[in-house]
């Protein structure tokens, strides 16, 4: 009796140890770091099916209970991990793994449901084009914007979750840079696979794994059959009333060689300057530290309609686009990018233009017949060799541009007519190489330099306002002239200490930027004699800016934590000088511009974002010019002050959400920006003229933004629901006629949109967009609310395979107290028929059939209210054919 108790003791007790076992450990990888979000699965050896499993914690642990009744002679333990080896141990108490890095591709991880298909493969996600495309596709841009978690601006750039795209790749290579509206507008999407989001993207392969990257990056998969061709997409059309649209194109997609050469030329609209849009211009030229002139002089100040550009231009564009690129070796590119721009336009308008003042309203009165006639001629040649032990990139850049304008104008009831001349000849050379030593640091050399000269020449007549410009004597003709030509430098060596947490980047190097701005007005006598308009209305004035520079930078580019820390000191000198104001001046300061980046992984798909920013902002040669510049008819521009100084604060946070599984992307972000300056604009507004200087006063701007984004495939009504929505306020303060103006404007964008497929025969999209704008000031008078709504609709109807329908239009909405509401509909159809013999489409389309020639628009900016009227081309029909390579 006692052996059978003691026996029956000992099996329960064992039986309860047996299901109450738990099983605990570490993973880690070859350098003893910890390994976290790895799968730890227990798995029955003879089925190899999951008994148990769980993820690993940040700090690479994890706990696994023993179900009941499973005998551990039978389990085993396996951990997986994306970039890692699967491993497999016997069960015990405590099981510690040592994963090896897997030196094979990554496998890709498939998420399926029944469509569409959605791929993830470490930091890259894959869309399947035909998922997500319809038959009135034509162009891969048509699918982009559709695909979920992607929006499209109206200028073409493409964000990610909220975050621009920093490049769009086709085939893995760089043939576009950032002017990838070249790629969107012309590639067919019927030869593309996928399209990729690329995260964290390091385009240096020696940087990879080294120095972080937030860039968020586009690649566009060719098919295969599409790489072993010729692909052409082309069009040619003719219409009424005497409209023409034409592109020819021819492209090639091979590894070895890829090629997007087209010709294109229309008077419907279509403005092929965008096509060449360069998306990150501005943040590259900060971070290179340039700062070129901007075009001084201008016909006017009118405000850009809040339409389609092809609602209301009148146009006659031609285009010549080259791009072509060679893989030499693996790893060696050379390519070459020239595209030439022919234009003929011309715009009407009206304008009522209305600032509010303490004891006064200043009310101008405009209307304005233009003619823009720009030719556009780019060329870049691009040297590129980037391998895991070598990079080098050089990049010559030639830039020139004619462009002629005229203007018929009456303002408050006097008549005038402008010419402007603006002739633009730039070039830049950059020149990057990185090498990595024998002792695994990496050396950096990099070289940047440009020239570029723009003069400027308007002409205003007969005599405009002869009280100002020549002591109320009438006279033929007013001359204004501009010239700022520029060299600029900039050189650095760098050196790269790469470890196994962290990397650590030292650069030091110069800067070095000179200029001559000369400038002139002046009146044409009724006798042919030329006098300056006064004698503060030239200016001979030379600048130069040297600055020399330390950074020191750390990288932590870690799986959950990524980090960046930059510390860059500088000290710069900048003189400036005008003999024909007695001025000569120099300022010398030491300036620290630290900027922090954190990315923090609180899973698998979703991170916080941290950022700082502090950067000293110095003026530049366009800040301090004595003499006066008459920038537009109305605006005479000078300065009575020294060089303005800001210092500019940014903080902001951001959260993203990805659930990859269910197509569902969401973001948001807050951003603060403060801005303090030594320097305010003071102007005095009479009913004819604005005059401008700059004086001594301390100011600050304040602004914030608060935005975020939704998007969400629902796989049962096979439609991606998308909404964004954003909120603005800006403080800052203008001194206008003497009195110290603060004012507060804030704004409310919303939109939200769909777009869905009802079958295989029926799709359609719906947009809706509304905007509130307030201003407000310690002037009463300039309190205003401004309400705008814009929807916009899309109906595809497809009975037979070779026949297709479409109607769209939008809706324009404004409202504001005071004003009659404003109300607009634009409607458009088109019908396209396939004859399968030749292989070729008919295509025969009515935009704007309502015929729509007038457009009122309100816009209002601190306590400046302006109404304007554009004329439209109203109803273009156009039957086209089209057909492919």
């Amino acid at each position: 009796m006692r052996t059978f108790i003691l026996l029956l003791c000992g099996m329960l007790c064992a039986a309860f140890c047996f299901a109450q076992d738990n099983i605990h450990g570490t993973v880690k990888d070859s350098l003893g770091k910890s390994v976290p979000f790895a799968t730890v699965n227990l798995k029955n050896k003879a089925s190899n099916t999951i008994v148990a499993y769980t993820v690993t914690d940040t700090k690479g642990t994890y706990n696994l209970t023993r179900p009941s009744g499973q005998n551990p002679d039978s389990l085993l333990v396996e951990v997986r991990s994306i970039g890692y080896k699967n491993q497999w141990k016997a069960v015990s108490s405590t099981v510690d793994f040592v994963l090896q890095a897997s030196i094979n591709q990554l496998q890709a991880v498939v998420i399926k449901s029944n469509r569409p298909v959605l791929r993830t493969s470490g930091d890259t996600l894959s869309y399947k084009v035909s998922d997500f495309s319809n038959p009135q596709d034509r162009v891969i841009g048509d699918v982009i914007k559709k695909l979920p978690g992607i929006a499209v601006a109206a200028d073409g750039t493409i964000s990610y979750n909220g975050k621009a795209i920093s490049n769009l790749y086709i085939g893995g290579d760089n043939l576009l840079d950032d002017k990838y509206n070249i790629a969107t507008n012309t590639v067919p999407q019927g030869v593309v696979d996928q399209v990729q989001v690329i995260q964290n993207h390091q385009p240096i392969k020696m940087l990879q794994n080294k120095v972080t990257s937030e860039d968020v990056a586009l690649n566009l998969t060719i098919k295969k059959g599409a790489k072993l061709q010729l692909v052409g997409q082309e069009s040619i059309g003719a219409g009424l009333p005497g409209n023409y649209d034409v592109d020819l194109n021819a492209m090639m997609f091979k590894d070895q060689y890829k090629a997007i050469n087209y010709l294109k030329g229309n008077n419907t609209g279509d403005n092929l300057q965008n096509d060449f849009l360069s998306h990150n211009l501005s943040s590259y030229l900060q971070k290179i530290n340039n700062d070129p002139p901007a075009t001084v002089l201008s016909l006017g100040t009118v405000n850009t309609p809040d339409l389609a550009e092809n609602r209301y231009l009148f146009n006659q564009s031609a285009a010549v686009s080259l791009n072509n690129l060679v893989n030499l070796k693996k790893g060696e590119q050379l390519k070459v990018n020239l595209y030439y721009v022919h234009d003929n336009q011309h715009q009407d308008y009206k304008e009522q233009t209305q600032v509010y003042l303490p004891n006064d309203t200043v009310r101008y009165s405009e209307t304005e017949k233009n003619r823009f006639r720009p030719d556009i001629l780019h060329s870049q040649f691009t040297l590129n060799v980037n391998k895991d032990k070598y990079y080098l990139n050089d990049i010559l850049i030639t830039d020139y541009s004619r462009k002629t304008d005229y203007s018929g104008l009456n303002t408050n009831g006097t008549a005038l007519n402008q010419t402007f001349t603006d002739n633009t000849f730039d070039f830049s050379n950059e020149f990057n190489l990185m090498q990595p030593l024998k002792s695994n640091n990496i050396v950096e050399f990099y070289s940047y330099i440009s020239h570029v000269s723009e003069p400027e020449n308007r002409t205003i007549d007969p005599g405009f306002n002869p009280a100002v410009f020549n002591n109320g004597n009438p006279y033929a003709q007013l001359n204004q002239t501009v010239n700022i030509p520029t060299w600029f430098t900039n050189n650095y060596f760098s050196f790269k200490i790469p470890s196994d947490y962290f990397t650590q980047s030292y650069r030091t190097g110069f800067v070095v930027q000179s200029q001559k701005l000369v400038s002139d007005l002046d009146v044409v006598q009724s006798n042919n004699v030329i006098n300056p308009a006064s004698d503060s209305s030239a200016n001979r004035l030379n600048w130069t800016r040297k600055k020399v520079y330390v950074e020191a930078a750390y990288d932590l580019p870690g799986k959950i934590l990524k980090a960046s820390l930059t510390l860059p000191l500088s000290l710069q000198q900048i003189s400036y000088s005008d003999s024909l104001y007695a001025l000569h001046k120099s300022l010398t300061r030491l300036y620290f511009d630290p900027q922090l980046h954190i990315k923090y992984m609180v899973g698998i798909e979703n991170f916080i974002t941290a950022l700082y920013n502090f950067r000293n902002v110095i003026g530049n040669i366009q800040d301090i010019y004595h003499g006066y510049i008459l920038q537009d008819y109305r605006t005479l521009y000078a300065n009575n002050a020294d060089l303005t100084e800001r210092q500019n604060q940014l903080a902001a946070v951001g959260f993203n959400y990805r659930k990859a599984l269910t197509l569902f992307f969401a973001s948001i972000n807050v951003q603060y920006n403060h801005v303090a300056s030594n320097n305010i604009a003071s102007e005095v507004i009479t009913n004819n003229l604005q005059q401008q200087v700059v004086l001594p006063y301390p100011n600050s701007t304040d602004s914030w933004t608060v935005n975020g984004t939704i998007s969400k495939y629902s796989f049962a009504l096979k439609t991606t629901f998308s909404s964004f929505i954003q909120w603005q306020s800006n403080r800052l303060v203008q001194i206008q006629n003497n009195a110290l103006l603060p004012f507060n404007t804030t704004s409310e964008t919303a939109n939200v949109s769909a777009d869905t497929k009802v079958g295989e025969q029926v799709n359609f999209s719906y947009k809706a967009t509304i905007t509130q704008t307030d201003s407000h000031s310690a002037v009463e008078a300039s309190a205003y609310h401004i309400n705008q709504l814009l929807q916009q609709a899309s109906v595809n109807y497809n009975p037979l395979d070779i026949l297709q329908f479409k109607l769209s239009g939008e809706h324009y909405f404004t409202s504001q107290q005071g004003n009659p509401d404003l109300k607009y509909f634009f409607a458009d159809a088109s019908a396209k028929f396939r004859i399968e013999k030749w292989k070729t489409d008919l295509e025969l389309s009515a935009v704007n059939f309502l015929n729509v020639k007038t457009y009122n628009a309100l816009y209002l900016s601190a306590n400046t209210l302006t109404a304007n009227s554009y004329t439209l081309p109203g109803r273009v029909v156009l039957l086209k054919v089209l057909f492919n390579l």
